[in-house]
C-alpha cells in the first residue's frame, strides 16, 4: 500500500553523482546500461476472494507477472492452490503486521506468542504506528517466521519477501529482522538499494513544497531523506554480497492517485489508470524498478471490506489494457520477475 513510501522516507537514496558513476543492479545482473527493467507487482493476494480474482485475471491475460500473499488472511488457501497449479508463478510473501480494515480483520499467525502485535479485538493493529509503539523486534521476527512457516507447510515456496503497508521499514530493528530472514533463508527481499531516483523525487516533493512556502528552500540543500543514505546503500550491498538481488528503484505512488470526480465506469477507470502508469513509468531511469499495485475484481461484497474498490479495480483494468502492454513494448521496457532476478544473481560469483 501507499504507506510503504512514507516509511521509506528515512532511507531514500540521494546523490545523483553516485547514480551516474555506479553500475545499476540491473547491469550487475546482466542487463544493458540503458535497460529499464520492471517488476510489475501485485500486492494483497489472499486478502479476499476479490483480490485473488483480480490477480489471477492479470496473471492470465495482463502485463503484471509478480504477486505476494498475505499469509494471515482468509483467502490464502485459494491463492496457494492457484500458485501450485501454475508452476513458475512469481509469488512471494507480503509479510503482514497490520490489519487495517474496520470490520474485516485477521490475527497474527504466532498468536499469544506475540502479544505486542495484538490489539483489543485480538487482531493485528490497524496502524503501522501502533505496531512500532507496542511490538518488539523479536515479536516481529517471530510473526514473519510464522508466516513463512505456514507457506512452506502448504507447499508454497516464496520467490521473495516484501512488507504490507511498509511496516518492516518503520523501525530499524524491524528492518534488520526482515533483512536477516531473507539472508538466512536465501529468499530475495524487496529493498530499493540503488539510485532510487523515482522514490526520492516522490518523497522529496512535499518537503520541498513546504520549504518553498516557508521561504527556506534552496536548490541542492540537504533534505530529510538524505539522513540515512549510507545505511540504505549498505543494506543493498549487504544483500548483494549475501547472494541476493537488489532493486535500483521503487514505484509506489499508485495507491495515492486521486480518482477523477465521478469516475466509476470501467472505461474511465482504465483510461485514467493507464494514463498515470504510462506517464510515471516513462520517467523511470535505467535499472530494476519494482512497481507496486493492487489488482482486484470487486464484487458487491468488497465495499464492506474497503472503500478502495475502484482504485484497485483500475489497477486490474490498466494491467489488462492492450494500450498499456503496447506502451511497454514501444518504449523498450523489460518485464521481469523476482524469480528471474534470483536466477541471474545465482550465476554471479
Amino acid at each position: 500500500m501507499r504507506a510503504t513510501s512514507r516509511f521509506l522516507l528515512g532511507f531514500a537514496i540521494v546523490c545523483s553523482g553516485w547514480a551516474q558513476t555506479t553500475r545499476t543492479y540491473a547491469e550487475k545482473l546482466g542487463w544493458k546500461q540503458a535497460d529499464r527493467v520492471l517488476i510489475l507487482h501485485m500486492d494483497d493476494a489472499g486478502m479476499s476472494y476479490d483480490s485473488d480474482a483480480g490477480i489471477e485475471a492479470v496473471l492470465e491475460r495482463g502485463a503484471a507477472r509478480s504477486l505476494s500473499v498475505m499469509m494471515p488472511c482468509p483467502w490464502v488457501p485459494e491463492m496457494v492452490r492457484y500458485i501450485k497449479a501454475h508452476p513458475g508463478t512469481d509469488a512471494g510473501l507480503h509479510l503482514t503486521l497490520t490489519s487495517e480494515w474496520h470490520d474485516y480483520r485477521w490475527a497474527p499467525l504466532a498468536g499469544a506468542a506475540v502479544p505486542g502485535l495484538i490489539d483489543s479485538e485480538g487482531a493485528l493493529w490497524s496502524a503501522v504506528s501502533s505496531v512500532v509503539g507496542h511490538a518488539t523486534a523479536d515479536e516481529v521476527d517471530r510473526e514473519i517466521r510464522a508466516q513463512l512457516d505456514r507457506a512452506e507447510r502448504m507447499g508454497f515456496h516464496p520467490t521473495h519477501l516484501d512488507s504490507h503497508m511498509g511496516t518492516l521499514f518503520a523501525s530499524p530493528a524491524f528492518l534488520e529482522k526482515y533483512i536477516q530472514l531473507g539472508i538466512e533463508k536465501r529468499i530475495p527481499v524487496m529493498l530499493p538499494g540503488g539510485h532510487d531516483t523515482y522514490i526520492k523525487a516522490d518523497l522529496d516533493a512535499p518537503v520541498i513544497a513546504r520549504l518553498k512556502r516557508e521561504g527556506k528552500y534552496s536548490p541542492g540543500m540537504a533534505l530529510p531523506s538524505d539522513a540515512n543514505v549510507q545505511r540504505m546503500r549498505s543494506l543493498g550491498e549487504r544483500l548483494w554480497r549475501s547472494g541476493l538481488p537488489v532493486l535500483d528503484d521503487l514505484h509506489n505512488t499508485s495507491y495515492g492517485w486521486k480518482l477523477p470526480e465521478g469516475a466509476g465506469g470501467d472505461d474511465v477507470l482504465r483510461q485514467w489508470r493507464t494514463g498515470h502508469y504510462t506517464e510515471t513509468l516513462n520517467e523511470l531511469k535505467p535499472g530494476v524498478t519494482m512497481v507496486i499495485m493492487h489488482c482486484t475484481a470487486p464484487t458487491e461484497v468488497f465495499p464492506h471490506i474497503s472503500s478502495s474498490g475502484n482504485i484497485r479495480k483500475a489497477d486490474m483494468l490498466a494491467m489488462l489494457d492492450p494500450a498499456f502492454q503496447k506502451f511497454l513494448r514501444d518504449h523498450g521496457f523489460i518485464v521481469t520477475t523476482w524469480r528471474e532476478l534470483q536466477e541471474r544473481r545465482s550465476r554471479i560469483p
